[in-house]
């Protein structure tokens, strides 16, 4: 596990700050480099990206979603982990959207910091970082295109392939990360039958890349 990026120090944990939450659930990882780890998810509500081919539209909207504070997010996160007895380790945590750096995440992560948790985010990189997060899997989208310098801080670059022209647009985005970030070409879930072959043959040519399967919907779990 790589140290965690820090954006500017959060000291103080504030459990009555609140989020939109979508949904949170504990299931398995099924992308990129933590695919096949137990996750616990929080998925935020609100996003401004607005991908014609997003599978989780019900996220785009923050009205209609609880409210809840981070006391009962981690509260909830607890109930859901320590109902299996045999956990020893704590899973990962994977904050997601929507797209959740529309909200300020400090007060969210130094809480679940406290408590142990290893933290991801899954984002679109399209608003400034925010929070101490171990893990930043980067998956910028075309209808809102990613901040320079979240391209740099990424651990992760995941590229979803729609058509034959996001391996170019692919390779435009990897010139600008950092030299130890991971690179993952994803077939949108539709297109997998069509774009999935596509892929592979790119790799072969291009082993800079690795492929990345959505795992949970091949078995699935959410």
């Amino acid at each position: 596990m790589t140290a965690t990026t820090t954006i500017t120090e959060q000291t103080t944990i504030d459990l009555d700050y609140r989020y939109p939450v979508m949904e949170a659930f504990y299931t398995l990882q099924g992308e990129g480099s933590y695919a096949g780890r137990a996750a616990y998810f929080i998925r935020l509500a609100g996003c401004d990206v607005g991908c014609v081919w997003c599978d989780v539209k019900e996220s785009w909207q923050e009205e209609g979603h609880p409210v809840k504070s981070i006391a009962e997010i981690i509260a909830d996160a607890k109930a859901e982990i320590n109902a299996r007895q045999a956990v020893t380790t704590l899973p990962i945590i994977v904050i997601t959207g929507g797209e959740p750096l529309l909200h300020n995440l400090y007060p969210l992560t130094a809480a679940l910091h406290a408590e142990g948790f290893f933290i991801n985010i899954e984002t679109s990189g399209s608003s400034p970082m925010s929070g101490n997060i171990d893990w930043i899997c980067l998956s910028p989208k075309k209808f809102k295109a990613p901040l320079e310098e979240n391209l740099t801080i990424a651990h992760e670059l995941k590229i979803i392939i729609f058509n034959k022209s996001d391996f170019k647009w692919a390779e435009e985005h990897a010139a600008k990360v950092n030299a130890d970030c991971k690179l993952y070409l994803q077939t949108e879930w539709e297109k997998r039958a069509t774009m999935t072959p596509l892929i592979v043959d790119y790799i072969k040519n291009n082993p800079q890349w690795q492929l990345s399967l959505q795992t949970h919907k091949y078995i699935g779990v959410p």
